[in-house]
Formats: structure tokens, C-alpha cells, sequence
């Protein structure tokens, strides 16, 4: 039974994959554990966008390689609609960075054992379970180690950050730590009042934002008191909008 005030749930999972054998295999995995409330299989990128704006699911089994929609694609045209937790399932290793820098949790590179599928569903449940809503914390203060020694940034002090693989870039001032943790991860315990992420690999703070300045080509960039120039993707600029009151020419 749930404690008061931690997450109870029955995982509602989703399976995306145009080939029929690799859906049934993965919904056969997933039917075992007991963790997992309902499984929904979806053949197409364009209908797993249908389904995962219906139903919310909590966690996405997403093929790269789909025919006139691919899993990168899904999550772009998702926009802020994104299903909580991703997590790649493909043939291919050449995708697995950009992968991570999409968002995903983990990659299942085709053929995995059942060894492998279950350490991937187990790094989900342990993230619903460390991000409970009603558990959540925003953190104000980040220890970052080096060799010698253990820093301690203040979290307001950081200007923006940055995707590196399995990596977050700490952008502070003129100088940049590198902190091992994703940058999917680390959104989660940054407070969502102050920092907002503006692109696949970018995460901004919003109290260094000078402008958002539109270029001749008809996209966007965030513009740091720092004079940092930030591209702003179609995906995430709604978002910033709603934050900022709008978008204009910076100053």
C-alpha cells in the first residue's frame, strides 16, 4: 500500500513499432510484470501521436525506424504533449545520442534479452517513484566533482544547460561544468517556474533571458544577458512563450 503522499500507480504503457512480432514481444514483457496496468500497441509514429495525446500513457516503447513517421519525429510533432517517459527500441545503435538527447530514458537496441528489458523497465518505475509529484523538490544547490575537489553551484546561478550524451553542460558565467546526469533527468528536479527547456538539448533559465530575437530564416533565438545566442525549437517555443508573455524581437 502507498504511503501518504507517495506516487501509487498502474503503469499505462504503449507499444509503437510497424512490425507486428516486435509489438507482440514487447507487450508479452510488459503483460509479466504486475507494475503494468494496460498495454496499448499503436502500428505507426502517426497513430501513437493520435493515441498519446487521447491517453496520456505514462511510458512510450518507441521504434526509431517507422515508415512516413520515425520516432524522432513523434516526439517533435508531440510538442508538449510528450508521453512522461520514452524509451527507444530499434536495430540501429547509430541513433542512441540522439536519442538522449531527445529525452529518452533508455535505448533497447534490437535483439535484446529479456535480461536487458527488464533493466530498462526498472530504470522507469524507479523514475516515477523518485519523481512524485507530491514528493517533488526543486533543488537549489548542485554538487559538481572534479578531480580534486567537489563544487557546489547554486542552482540560480546557472545561466543555461546543455545535452552532452549521458551528460548536462552547466553553463555558469564564463565557465562550464559537466555534472553526469541527463539532461531529461535533471529537468526534473529544476524548478519549472525558472527553467524551461527551449530545445531537445537546452535548458534555459528564464531570469537570464535578455530577448527572443526572430531571424531572417523564420526561426527563433533566446538571447542571454550573458549574450549567449540560443536556438528556440518549433517544439518547445509555445511553451516559452507562455512563460515570457510572447515573442518579439529582443532588444
Amino acid at each position: 500500500m502507498a504511503q501518504p503522499g507517495e506516487r501509487s500507480r498502474s503503469i499505462r504503457a504503449m507499444v509503437v513499432d510497424d512490425e507486428a512480432l516486435a509489438r507482440r514481444n514487447l507487450t508479452l514483457l510488459l503483460s509479466k510484470d504486475p507494475d503494468i496496468g494496460s498495454v496499448v500497441e499503436c502500428r505507426s509514429g502517426l497513430e501513437a501521436i493520435e493515441e498519446i495525446r487521447r491517453s496520456g500513457p505514462d511510458l512510450v516503447f518507441l521504434d526509431v525506424q517507422m515508415p512516413e513517421c520515425d520516432g524522432f519525429d513523434v516526439l517533435e510533432l508531440l510538442g508538449a504533449d510528450l508521453p512522461e517517459t520514452v524509451i527507444f527500441v530499434t536495430a540501429y545503435d547509430a541513433y542512441a545520442l540522439r536519442a538522449f538527447e531527445a529525452g529518452a530514458l533508455d535505448y533497447l537496441l534490437k535483439p535484446f534479452d529479456d535480461a536487458r528489458f527488464s533493466r530498462a523497465l526498472a530504470r522507469a518505475k524507479e523514475k516515477f517513484a523518485r519523481y512524485a509529484p507530491k514528493q517533488r523538490r526543486s533543488l537549489s544547490r548542485i554538487p559538481v566533482k572534479s578531480r580534486s575537489q567537489t563544487l557546489f553551484l547554486n542552482v540560480s546561478d546557472i545561466d543555461w544547460i546543455e545535452a552532452a550524451s549521458y551528460y548536462a553542460c552547466l553553463h555558469v558565467g564564463e565557465a562550464t561544468h559537466i555534472l553526469r546526469r541527463t539532461l531529461q533527468e535533471l529537468e526534473q528536479d529544476l524548478d519549472e517556474q525558472t527553467f524551461v527547456r527551449i530545445h531537445r538539448s537546452t535548458i534555459v533559465n528564464l531570469d537570464r533571458v535578455r530577448g527572443v530575437e526572430l531571424q531572417d530564416g523564420g526561426e527563433y533565438e533566446v538571447v542571454l544577458e550573458s549574450a549567449a545566442r540560443l536556438r528556440l525549437s518549433r517544439r518547445y517555443r509555445k511553451r516559452l512563450q507562455d512563460r515570457l508573455g510572447g515573442l518579439s524581437s529582443g532588444r
